[in-house]
């Protein structure tokens, strides 16, 4: 397996550009996610470092070579498709022994080989069936064979639990999360699924509009968003933003939200204008002592907890309680922010402005 490095890759489609001058570091063993919406470059990313794409400008270096120019067949990654991409005349040990006969491994490994990755996907007994008859799991383990059998340097995946149902999707998620720590790979794994992106992945790249908005560990990424686009995308319910027209100074403590006084972590560079403040639901407290109130206009049950949906002098909020908490709709209630959890953003690029306990978390593009 191999480290892959992207510095300043670009690439442009006439006057579209797709990914603008992305950097970041895949480290061997890494199980790596690119997660951002529809459109965003992650997916133009992937075929770039898989050679399906050649770059504009930029450089991709796997284990240690520049491979930007490089054609697919001269990199030896493996790649993933959605779609499976399986091919219908032959029979699942055809298929998964394919790229090893191509290339003209003998015999005796081709079998060995073939039964090694059908032991550790659990498939030895629809080794002989038809593609064509199996479901979509089996169809995306009888994939996901055909590209370790060859043992590359690196998986690259396009969305390849894509097609699945939901149930099942979130079990194959487990699966392949295993099968990645059994057989120590480097795997690049593109998603729009925020949820699959926290569930799988070592490292996150968060992609918006071309360009890397944030890449770290899941956590991080979680509890200190780098934009207010990432605080947005990340987490279900979203982080809750309230927009106020004030300033903070470097070291302040706390902001005037509507009037009253709201704790925030010390900022470590200060801002005026137009600020957003944003608090995750589960961050959210209700205290009879808080002056910062909101009104109950709907709950969701969601078994051990709840979702409040309150009315605020600064627009709707989402909170998440225990669901033995008896809330009422049409209730008033003081809404409490531990200044440890909340973050500011300033208005106009939507930039968190850092306090000293994350700085040097946060990495941008």
């Amino acid at each position: 397996m191999a480290q892959i490095r992207i510095n300043n890759l670009r690439k442009e489609f006439g006057a579209f550009t797709a990914v603008k001058s992305s950097t970041f570091t895949v480290e061997d063993g890494e199980f790596f996610m690119l997660l951002g919406p529809s459109g965003c470059g992650k997916t133009t990313t992937l075929r770039m470092m898989a050679g399906l794409e050649l770059p504009t400008s930029g450089e991709i270096f796997i284990d240690g070579e520049e491979v930007a120019q490089k054609p697919a067949s001269q990199r030896d990654i493996a790649f993933v498709f959605q779609m499976f991409a399986l091919y219908p005349h032959m029979n699942v040990r055809k298929n998964i022994s394919y790229p090893l006969v191509s290339q003209g491994v003998e015999r005796a490994e081709v079998r060995a080989r073939v039964a090694e990755v059908a032991r550790i996907l659990k498939i030895e007994s629809i080794l002989d069936r038809s593609v064509g008859g199996l479901s979509g799991g089996d169809r995306q383990r009888v994939a996901l064979g055909r590209a370790i059998v060859r043992r590359p340097k690196a998986f690259l995946m396009d969305e390849p639990l894509g097609a699945l149902d939901a149930e099942f999707r979130e079990h194959m998620a487990e699966e392949l999360r295993a099968l990645h720590d059994r057989i120590g790979a480097t795997t690049v794994y593109v998603t729009h699924d925020q949820l699959e992106a926290m569930q799988m992945g070592d490292k996150i790249v968060v992609m918006n509009h071309g360009s890397v908005e944030q890449f770290g560990r899941p956590q991080e990424i979680y509890d200190w968003p780098a934009t207010k686009f990432v605080a947005g995308f990340i987490g279900s319910p979203a982080m809750n933003f309230f927009d106020f027209n004030g300033a903070i100074s470097p070291g302040g403590e706390s902001i005037e939200l509507s009037g009253n006084p709201v704790g925030v972590p010390q900022a470590r560079q200060g801002a005026t204008g137009k600020l957003t403040l944003g608090v995750r639901p589960e961050h959210i407290r209700f205290s009879d002592q808080s002056a910062y109130r909101g009104r109950v206009v709907a709950t969701e049950y969601l078994g051990t907890t709840q979702i409040i949906t309150l009315d605020t002098p600064n627009g709707e909020a989402k909170a998440r309680t225990s669901a033995r908490q008896a809330i009422r709709e049409g209730e008033i209630v003081g809404l409490d922010f531990n200044p440890t959890t909340v973050t500011i953003f300033e208005g106009l690029k939507g930039q968190a402005l850092l306090s000293a306990g994350n700085e040097g978390v946060l990495h941008h593009g």
